[in-house]
């Protein structure tokens, strides 16, 4: 859902080689944020993705990447640890200070979030954390590793299954959990936070969420993800977890500037690389996308090029009968203007003239419906929609227009 996603790879703690995406928004970047998954989970997981999508969207690039021995990274999974896991983070924030900037945002999810929280007051750059069904105290992991921690502890390492797959857990790992303590590092890292939680999460309960405000100073928010479960995997969960986020930390981020200082009148559209039709829109200092729907392979994430252009003929409407009642001094109630598009054979199109008709074949029929609340003076209605059709874009939809198109070298 970016314009842009580049593969990164960078040395984690250990040296070994972690890999890493880097989602960035079509324009300059407002500010940069790190993004720590779940435990044993990967950086494209469903809710990472769509979130770091959604940020990138708002101006800001995320970097997400696979601890040691997870997902594409080198190393071995059972030699790390809870501290190692920071390690890595804290390898990650100077690999973007070092080659892009340094994060202003730190999201964690899961044991993610307890690493995080742990590290944020060691990144001076960061203004604000976020965290997603994150542990008050790291070692609420172990709840997950049931009779499996009695052969850990007595034997040195065990497998331990994990959603459906094998872990070897060491006594290294568990010991180091046991000896973290959040609370203090909370407490301490002055940045704002924001907690998101499910009421109905089985991994780790709301229970934490509460324990980890009340550690926070302010600014600290909460907002209750309801009804998802721990690891967002319904696609709306992750979707509304992202529109919060990517609200949220607007408020500790400079302003979005798409375009940079100055905004340039024409408008971009990119390909994001997300399903088959998706497109980032530039307009000003405003970022939308453009999209088809699901029914014909598009992923609905957007207005289609059709749906766009309607919205222009409904928007040149009523802002022109605005501008007509103002001048005019009329009291007009509030204005809305329905647009519909199709296509229809001109024998069967009443406003197409003879000539059109005789010509045949298909023409492009917009529908127009205004409604004025309060409604409008019978002896007003046939004004209202004579100015309705002097709206530009009206204009320019029903005169000839021409499209000089030109290969960039």
């Amino acid at each position: 859902m970016v314009s842009t996603l580049r593969k990164i790879e960078f040395p984690g703690h250990s040296g070994a080689k972690l890999a890493a995406r880097l989602d960035l928004p079509d324009g300059p970047v407002r500010a940069y944020a790190l993004f720590a998954h779940c435990f044993t989970c990967s950086k494209d997981l469903l809710a990472v993705r769509r979130i770091s999508a959604e940020l990138a969207r708002e101006g800001i690039g995320v970097l997400r990447f696979d601890f040691t021995g997870l997902g594409s990274s080198e190393g071995e999974f059972a030699s790390t640890s809870f501290s190692s896991n920071c390690a890595d983070l804290l390898s990650a924030v100077e690999y973007l200070r070092a080659n892009f900037e340094a994060p202003a945002i730190l999201i964690g999810h899961s044991l993610g979030g307890a690493a995080v929280l742990g590290i944020a007051g060691m990144v001076k750059e960061a203004t604000a954390v976020v965290t997603i069904g994150a542990p008050a105290d790291a070692a609420h992991v172990l709840d997950s590793f049931g009779s499996s921690l009695d052969e850990i502890r007595d034997k040195g390492r065990a497998a331990v299954s994990l959603a459906g797959r094998q872990f070897t857990i060491s006594r290294e790992f568990v010991e180091d959990v046991e000896r973290s303590r959040l609370a203090d590092a909370i407490a301490s890292m002055r940045k704002a936070l924001l907690i998101l939680h499910s009421p109905v999460d089985q991994t780790v309960g709301i229970d934490n969420a509460a324990a980890i405000f009340q550690a926070a100073r302010h600014p600290k928010s909460f907002v209750s993800l309801d009804h998802a479960d721990h690891l967002l995997s319904k696609e709306q969960d992750a979707r509304f977890a992202a529109a919060v986020i990517a609200g949220w930390v607007s408020r500790y981020l400079p302003e979005d500037r798409p375009q940079g200082g100055e905004a340039f009148e024409h408008v971009r559209v990119s390909e994001t690389g997300e399903g088959q039709y998706q497109n980032t829109v530039l307009a000003g200092r405003h970022r939308l996308f453009a999209d088809e729907p699901e029914s014909v392979g598009g992923l609905d994430s957007g207005p289609s090029p059709y749906d766009f252009l309607s919205a222009a003929l409904g928007a040149c409407t009523s802002m022109t009968l605005r501008m007509y009642a103002n001048r005019k001094g009329i009291e007009l109630g509030r204005i809305s203007v329905d647009v519909s598009h199709e296509k229809v054979h001109t024998a069967d199109c009443a406003e197409c003239t003879e000539d059109e008709k005789a010509r045949g074949g298909k023409i492009d029929r917009f529908h127009r419906t205004i409604v004025v609340e309060g409604g409008v003076p019978q002896e007003l209605e046939d004004k209202i929609v004579e100015i309705a059709g002097k709206c530009p874009v009206h204009r320019t939809l029903e005169h000839a227009s021409k499209v000089r198109t030109e290969l960039k070298r």
